[in-house]
């Protein structure tokens, strides 16, 4: 692995070196490292590109990293992986995708994970995106996310994509059994002439299943950005979304968020805001010293955290 690939792997796994753990490494299509544990396997798949990863009921306090990097130009990869999570498990999944394209073609990854959440078990999902390079060719990324919650299973989604990605259509679809929960928290930052469409649709079927869906995000320049939700509320049970994003420069940024309640004890929630930066926040830090850039830098960057 070259200095820039190690680079992308820090970035969008919180990695120094190779992990602790078990983990699988893939680099310009190809596997390149993997590490499995007494209760985690990985396996490749047969039928089509990817991997299924088993983690043993009862499992607790482990981690596991599944990073993709591209540092090739006018490379396609395509992959499948399966998260296979047994009953009582306690656990947390790094991902993500680092592009580093120099080169003159487009560049993309496209990612469909399924999980398969266990009977009371716990998942802490984290997925980062993040592109670079000075070359003309676009980067390109596509995840889709398939999430069945089994009962009283919970699930919890951190996704974010701040930086370097022209182009990305994310999709969520989520199935939530009696007593399981769902919450997932997306950032986007999108710029230049970037765009950047979200996508989630949950159905909650099993009596006090919950959801409760966050996504953020700041467009900038002449980017744009589509945010689209639908929580289907098939017994009784409890669902939110919720869309904020900050709108700057000349930016175009739509939101929309839909609800379907299917059963009478079904209590369902949505949220939408779209909005520059207040005056009166960019004044109040420039009175401390900041440039108005800074003041909006730092205004982008708490609302973000």
């Amino acid at each position: 692995m070259n200095d820039t690939e190690k680079q992308l792997l820090s970035i969008i796994a919180d990695m120094d070196g190779t992990p602790d753990g078990a983990y699988n490494i893939r680099a310009n299509g190809a596997a390149a490292g993997r590490q499995v544990t007494e209760n985690i396997d990985i396996k490749s798949k047969t039928d089509k590109s990817g991997i299924d990863i088993i983690i043993r009921p009862g499992t607790k306090g482990e981690t596991v990293h599944i990073p993709v990097i591209i540092s090739q130009t006018g490379l396609t990869d395509l992959v499948y992986n399966d998260f296979i999570i047994g009953e009582d498990a306690d656990v947390t999944i790094m991902a993500g995708c680092g592009i580093h394209n120099c080169g003159s073609e487009e560049s993309r990854h496209d990612g469909i994970h399924t999980f398969f959440v266990g009977k009371n078990a716990r998942v802490k999902y984290i997925e980062r995106h993040y592109g670079e390079g000075d070359g003309t060719g676009g980067n390109v990324m596509n995840p889709t996310t398939v999430v069945n919650i089994a009962e009283g299973g919970y699930m919890e989604m951190e996704t974010s994509q701040i930086k370097g990605i022209d182009d990305t259509n994310r999709v969520t679809r989520a199935v939530v059994a009696e007593g399981g929960t769902l919450v997932i928290r997306e950032k986007i930052m999108t710029h230049g002439t970037q765009h950047a469409e979200t996508d989630f649709s949950v159905d909650l079927n099993g009596e006090n299943a919950g959801a409760n869906v966050i996504s953020r995000s700041v467009a900038k320049g002449k980017s744009t950005q589509f945010f689209k939700s639908n929580i289907n509320g098939n017994a009784a049970c409890n669902g939110h979304t919720e869309c904020d994003a900050i709108i700057m420069d000349e930016a175009k940024v739509s939101a929309s968020p839909q609800l379907s309640a299917n059963h009478i004890d079904a209590s369902l929630i949505h949220e939408a805001a779209i909005g520059k930066i207040a005056g009166e926040q960019l004044m109040k830090l420039m009175t401390l010293g900041l440039t108005e850039q800074e003041a909006e830098e730092e205004i982008v960057n708490g609302f973000l955290k």
